[in-house]
């Protein structure tokens, strides 16, 4: 039986992945909500018919729009993972020292024989397993940007002949659409927009602040220590 301190830990404890979690129901519903007043102001200027709610969650317009932010995020993630395993930016708390580039040895990432008791149990055995779980991150990313980036494109095109048979014009094959400028258009403001930010806060953590942060350095902490080990 767990008691009342048991469900305060949970909550204690977990309490970044379920604001978040919280934050994105929040914005989702609020997105929908006024996607959908958009969408028919938009239907009444052309002389339209309006839609409900529930048609526009489960519209192509409204997937797309979802799934073309998500995708850039998962992109975000993937690169910045791995670039960090390979670069670094001498000052910054997003980077590793300068000399630390690479997978590291077995040893500093307490795999194999090296593993401590509580390590995941693929980081002990070796071999394919341990070689999966030391990529697992940056490859569960990968699949989420593809198949948002998958959902974006379908989802987008069919969005885009609807617009197009409005304007009695032939719709397009998906392969077409790949090569549109609405894709295209779509996709890269999204791109440009999340290296922007990445790019930003890799600077910004040099030489800015926040008290208390896992990803800040110390408030009083030198402008050129990329770590408070240097």
């Amino acid at each position: 039986m767990t008691g009342p301190g048991d469900e305060r830990s949970f909550w204690r404890d977990n309490s970044l992945s379920l604001v978040f979690g919280g934050l994105l129901l929040l914005t989702l519903a609020a997105q929908s909500w006024w996607g959908a007043a958009l969408y028919n102001e938009e239907a009444r200027t052309a002389g339209l018919q309006e839609i409900s709610l529930w048609r526009y969650v489960t519209s192509s317009t409204f997937a797309v729009d979802v799934a073309e932010n998500w995708q850039s995020e998962f992109l975000q993630f993937v690169l910045y993972i791995f670039f960090t395993v390979w670069l670094v930016q001498r000052g910054s708390s997003e980077s590793k020292r300068p000399g630390n580039e690479g997978r590291e040895s077995d040893e500093q990432q307490l795999v194999k024989g090296h593993a401590r008791a509580g390590s995941p149990s693929w980081a002990k055995v070796g071999g394919w397993r341990t070689r999966l779980y030391s990529h697992s991150l940056v490859t569960a990313m990968a699949v989420l940007f593809v198949l948002s980036w998958t959902a974006q494109a379908i989802a987008g095109r069919v969005a885009n002949n609807e617009e197009r048979l409005r304007d009695r014009l032939d719709p397009m094959s998906l392969t077409e659409y790949l090569r549109a400028p609405d894709f295209w258009s779509r996709t890269l403001q999204n791109w440009q927009s999340e290296l922007l930010a990445i790019g930003t806060m890799v600077v910004f953590a040099i030489y800015l602040r926040e008290r208390g942060s896992p990803e800040s350095k110390e408030v009083g902490a030198p402008h050129h220590l990329t770590s408070s080990s240097d």
